[in-house]
């Protein structure tokens, strides 16, 4: 069944269950007055529809900087450094070689997630913005080689000669119950991914996700920097503006950071609360005395 003919089904079935007397007709009427009562509110009976002469600003240079500020204020470094005393953020604009790797890297679909011009969203240039990469590449300097590839094999990894690597992963776009997962590992051998890469090079990780995902230990060890990313929508560059140190970190977790899916559902305040991160979690690289996080 095509998921735009679900609403006749659910009629049927509304018209069915108030004739075999399930549900009253008085808990329909009640459903339909809230429904009327915010429209009234809201004046759609009077202006039904949008102001059209507004589309032409839809989109525009505003928009986008408001945008990519939210992005950079809602990104959360999870990770600095294998030792605090030798941060690994902000990243150096001059490296010579920069190796850029992951499903997540160049893909706007991506990064917007779900309910983005199709309901379960999708993959690829599905609208305009920049990504990840796109936004890399504008930064650094002139002198500094950008290689892209998505999955680096291990020769590429080996004889590079990267300065660092930037690997971003994460879930592919989903909308209501098509999300629904019981393995909450990072998609497309991420982590598989991670540990190559950092075994033979300095690496950012940053995660491109609705939720938390599965950061085994032996991968996080060998992560030096990470960063929640959550889903940040059509502007890469705000996520650099944080890389390149153009402005510090300020997000913190809004829910806890799980080990397991065999902790959930999982509470600040359990008995047994032992997370990979905390809920309010958050670190900045530009630590100033007034910094409590």
């Amino acid at each position: 069944m095509q998921e735009w003919t679900w609403f006749e089904k659910f009629l049927d079935d509304i018209v069915f269950l108030v004739e075999a007397g399930e549900i009253p007709m008085s808990r329909i009427d009640d459903a339909v007055e809230r429904i009327l009562r915010v429209k009234f509110i809201s004046g759609v009976f009077e202006h039904p529809f949008s102001d059209q002469s507004l589309l032409d600003i839809v989109g525009c240079k505003e928009h986008r900087l408001l945008a990519r500020e939210a992005v950079r204020k809602s990104l959360v470094l999870l990770k600095n450094g294998k030792d605090q005393k030798e941060p690994f953020l902000p990243l150096a604009r001059d490296a010579k070689r920069i190796l850029v790797a992951g499903t997540h890297a160049d893909d706007i679909g991506y990064q917007c997630g779900g309910w983005t011009i199709a309901w379960p969203g999708d993959s690829g240039k599905v609208t305009l913005g920049t990504s990840i990469l796109e936004a890399i590449q504008e930064l650094v300097g002139v002198q500094t080689e950008v290689v892209h590839e998505k999955y680096p094999t291990k020769a590429m990894i080996e004889t590079g000669g990267f300065s660092y690597a930037v690997v971003v992963v994460g879930e592919v776009p989903y909308a209501e119950w098509i999300g629904d997962r019981t393995d909450l590992s990072i998609p497309f051998n991420g982590s598989d991914l991670i540990i190559r890469v950092a075994s033979k090079i300095p690496i950012l990780v940053i995660v491109i996700s609705g939720r938390p995902l599965i950061i085994e230990s032996q991968v996080l060890e060998k992560i030096d920097a990470l960063v929640a990313a959550w889903l940040p929508g059509s502007e890469g560059m705000g996520i650099t503006d944080c890389l390149f140190g153009d402005h510090d970190f300020v997000g913190t977790l809004p829910v806890t950071w799980y080990k397991s899916v065999d902790q959930l559902p999982i509470n600040a305040g359990d008995s047994n609360y032992d997370p990979l991160f905390p809920v309010g979690y958050g670190l900045k690289m530009f630590r100033s005395d007034d910094d409590s996080t």
